[in-house]
C-alpha cells in the first residue's frame, strides 16, 4: 500500500463519489486555539466515506479478473460500508450479501436494502458478524470484501487525504475516527508520503481501544470492547489485519474520547455548524471537544466520516431545548 495506489484509487473511483467540502470551523477554532476544518465525507455518496474504499474495491478487482461479472460478494459491516459497498454492487449490477449485527441503525439497514443487496443482520456485534460472513464466503466461493482489511478499500479512503491537501495547502495536522483502520491507514500513507512533517493523530474510544492498546503492548491484542453511541468504531479488528502495521509506521498517535465528547460533539455540530452527523463520525470533533488532542497553533483537518443515525438516536442525542 503506498502512495501510488492511492493516486490510481483515485482516478479510478472518481466517476462514482463525490469530491467533498472542506470547512472551516469558527466554534471548533475558537475552542481549540488553532485553524480547524471539517472534511464532510457525512455528505459523501451513501453518507459516508466508506463508499471510496468500496467502489475502490470493486473496481480494482474487476479490472484485475479477481472477479466477474457473475461473481458473488460478501462483506461484514457495522453499517456505512455494507451502504457503500451495495451502492458500487449495485453500480455493477453485481450479487452481494451483506451481513450486520441485528441492532445496527436502522438507516444503514434500510440503505443496504434500497441499493439490492441481500441483508443478513444476523450478528450479536461486529465480531460475530464478521465471523458470519467469512464462514459464508468459505462455503460458497463468495468473494469477501473487508471494510478495513483490504489494500484497495485502504487505498480508497485515503483519498481523502489527496482533497485536503489540494484544498487546505496549509495543513499540518489530521484528526481521524479509528475502527477497523482502514480510513487512518489510507490518510496516513498519503499524508506520511507527501508531507512527512504532518501530524496524523487517530481517534479511539474510550470503551474499546483496540488499536491504543496494541500499540502500546507493540502486537494486535484482543480488548473487551465496551458498547457505546459509536457504533461504527468499537470491537477488535481481525487479528490479521494490515492496518495494524500501517498504524505503527505513519499514525504519530491516538487518543481516546468518551461518551460525553461523543454527544458534545454531535450537538454541536448541529448547534454551530448546522450539520447532522453520526456519533461514529463526530469521534474526530469529540477529541477536540473533549481537549483530548492539542492542536494549539495548528492548522487541523477533522475528518466528519459518516452521517447516517437513525432519527430516534439523533432526538435522544439532541434532547430537549
Amino acid at each position: 500500500m503506498t502512495l501510488i495506489d492511492v493516486v490510481a484509487a483515485r482516478k479510478r473511483i472518481a466517476p462514482f463519489v463525490r469530491r467533498t467540502p472542506i470547512v472551516e470551523s469558527a466554534w471548533l477554532s475558537d475552542l481549540a486555539g488553532a485553524r480547524v476544518s471539517l472534511k464532510l465525507e457525512s455528505l459523501q455518496r451513501s453518507s459516508s466515506f466508506k463508499a471510496r474504499g468500496a467502489f475502490n474495491a470493486v473496481i480494482a478487482r474487476l479490472e484485475r479478473g479477481g472477479i466477474s461479472d457473475r461473481s458473488r460478494l460478501v462483506t461484514a459491516s457495522a453499517g456505512n460500508h455494507g451502504c457503500g459497498l451495495a451502492a458500487a454492487a449495485e453500480a455493477f449490477r453485481l450479487p452481494l450479501v451483506v451481513f450486520t449485527p441485528a441492532d445496527a441503525p436502522h438507516t444503514k439497514l434500510s440503505a443496504i436494502r434500497r441499493h439490492g443487496a441481500e441483508l443478513r443482520a444476523e450478528g450479536r456485534d461486529y465480531d460475530h458478524a464478521e465471523i458470519l460472513a467469512k464462514t459464508y464466503a468459505r462455503e460458497t466461493g463468495a468473494a469477501f470484501i473487508s471494510p478495513y482489511n483490504d489494500a484497495d478499500v485502504i487505498a480508497g479512503a485515503g483519498t481523502v487525504a489527496l482533497e485536503i491537501l489540494e484544498d487546505m495547502p496549509d495543513v499540518d495536522t489530521f484528526v481521524v475516527p479509528i475502527g477497523g483502520g482502514g480510513l487512518v491507514s489510507g490518510i496516513g500513507t498519503a499524508v506520511k508520503a507527501t508531507a512527512p512533517a504532518h501530524a496524523v493523530v487517530g481517534v479511539e474510544l474510550d470503551v474499546s481501544a483496540a488499536f491504543q492498546t496494541s500499540l502500546r503492548a507493540g502486537r494486535l491484542v484482543e480488548i473487551a470492547a465496551g458498547s457505546s453511541l459509536a457504533d461504527g468504531l468499537g470491537g477488535n479488528p481481525d487479528p490479521d489485519t494490515i492496518t495494524f502495521g500501517i498504524i505503527q509506521r505513519h499514525v504519530d498517535r491516538i487518543v481516546t474520547v468518551s461518551e460525553d465528547d461523543l454527544r458534545a460533539a454531535v450537538v454541536g455540530l448541529v448547534e454551530a455548524e448546522h450539520l447532522v452527523t453520526e456519533p461514529s463520525g463526530a469521534a474526530g470533533v469529540a477529541a477536540v471537544v473533549g481537549r483530548r488532542v492539542d492542536v494549539r497553533d495548528r492548522r487541523v483537518a477533522v475528518i466528519v466520516t459518516g452521517s447516517n443515525v437513525d432519527r430516534a438516536r439523533l432526538a435522544a442525542l439532541l434532547g430537549p431545548d
